[in-house]
C-alpha cells in the first residue's frame, strides 16, 4: 500500500473510448475507491515506451486521429474540467 494511492492513465488510440459522463464517472469511481491523484500521460509523435505504458494503470482513446501534443493537453484539460462540472451536478457539459 503506498502512502498516496493514485492512478496512471495514458491516451492511446488503442484505449477505451469514453463519453465525457462515462470519463466522469470512471473519475469519480477512482475517488471514492481511495486514489487521491491521477497522473495523465500523452505521449510524443512515437508514442509511449513499453516501460511507460506497463506501468499503465488505464489506456484512454480520444480517437484514431493524431492530434498534435499540445492539442491533447488542451483537449484532455478540457475533459477533466467538464468531469468536475458533470460530478458536481452542473451543466457546463450541455
Amino acid at each position: 500500500s503506498t502512502l498516496f494511492p493514485y492512478t496512471t492513465l495514458f491516451r492511446s488510440p488503442a484505449g477505451k473510448s469514453l463519453s465525457s459522463e462515462a470519463f466522469a464517472k470512471k473519475m469519480s469511481q477512482w475517488s471514492l475507491e481511495g486514489k487521491s491523484a491521477v497522473t495523465f500521460i500523452i505521449g510524443g509523435s512515437s508514442g509511449l515506451s513499453n516501460e511507460v505504458r506497463k506501468r499503465g494503470d488505464y489506456k484512454l482513446s480520444f480517437s484514431n486521429m493524431t492530434f498534435t501534443h499540445q492539442m491533447m493537453r488542451l483537449f484532455l484539460l478540457e475533459q477533466i474540467y467538464r468531469c468536475f462540472k458533470i460530478n458536481a451536478g452542473e451543466t457546463y457539459h450541455k
